[in-house]
């Protein structure tokens, strides 16, 4: 029987629309899409690099909260709304995890929920205890 931990946010979308930030199943530490949006705000308006950054980090404080770490993801997803975002994101990617490797995806898709946000990403991680 696998053992499956939901962690949550508190951020005001997760009771509305019912989901969490992430959930572990067995080895596995999946998150939710994230933004850069704190506390119901978006911050780093206009900045797509540091957008990302800030989205990684609350994907990766979920993981760590369910007992993974960087150096345990294996997949990405990037989500851009624009093509020129590719590259800024594509970099941000890197510098967290250029020595990781894990395998990553960067789509782009035509517009996200609010309209300061500029990238989307989700994480994946396998962990055993």
């Amino acid at each position: 029987m696998t053992d499956i931990k939901r962690i949550a946010s508190g951020g005001p979308w997760e009771q509305l629309y019912g989901y969490v930030r992430a959930v572990k199943a067995g080895p596995w530490v999946i998150s939710s899409g994230c933004t850069s949006t704190v506390d119901g705000k978006v911050v780093h308006v206009g900045d797509v690099a540091a957008q990302a950054k800030e989205a990684f980090r609350i994907a990766l404080d979920s993981l760590v909260e369910a007992g993974a770490s960087l150096t345990d993801v294996v997949r990405t997803r990037m989500y851009v709304t624009d093509p020129v975002h590719a590259d800024p994101v594509g970099r941000a990617h890197g510098e967290l995890f250029g020595l990781v490797k894990p395998a990553a995806t960067l789509v782009v898709v035509s517009h996200l929920l609010h309209p300061d946000q500029l990238v989307e990403v989700e994480v994946e991680a396998y962990h055993q205890d």
